[in-house]
């Protein structure tokens, strides 16, 4: 399984239930990897789309707690088993696991490839995704060259889980 996040110097993704920055080549790039695949994410993410309707051309999987939530166009699971479940019939290399926080947490122990857009700036933000350089049981794989939008640097990166992490 894979996960794909912009996150900024601090391994920040969020404030106040929104991305921290909008980059159009960004939203290309998520919107390339996961065109025709499935995505996990959390309600708050869903929610945070444009009239909060899941993403098309994708099937969307919805985490959450409430049991009575029904999403049109979405499956609504309510655990990480479930989650699991319902993409067990699924290639790995065809589920990315698209935020928010907790999901990204609860879920980066079953991904084995992490696409990461680094951007160096430092965001004020109240939600984080797992810094990933700081974990030994993740290296990065391919660091892509440095781009800018305005004043702002990035770059698209690939981590992946060390071989010895998954055994």
């Amino acid at each position: 399984m894979n996960c794909i996040a912009a996150v900024d110097s601090r391994w920040s993704i969020g404030q106040d239930g929104s991305l921290l920055v909008s980059i159009p080549t960004d939203m290309k790039f998520f919107k390339a990897m996961t065109d025709g695949k499935t995505v996990i994410m959390g309600r708050k993410t869903l929610e945070s789309f444009p009239g909060k309707q899941p993403l098309k051309n994708r099937t969307n999987i919805v985490l959450s707690r409430n049991m009575d939530l029904e999403i049109p166009g979405a499956k609504v699971v309510h655990s990480v088993e479930e989650a699991l479940q319902a993409v067990s019939g699924i290639s790995p290399e065809d589920v990315f696991v698209i935020g928010g926080g907790s999901v990204y947490r609860d879920m980066l122990p079953y991904c084995d490839t992490a696409y990461i857009t680094k951007i160096d700036y430092v965001y004020a933000a109240d939600t984080s995704f797992p810094d990933l350089d700081a974990d030994p049981e993740w290296e990065l794989s391919e660091e892509g060259e440095e781009r800018t939008y305005f004043d702002l640097i990035y770059s698209f990166n690939v981590y992946r889980r060390r071989a010895a992490a998954k055994g």
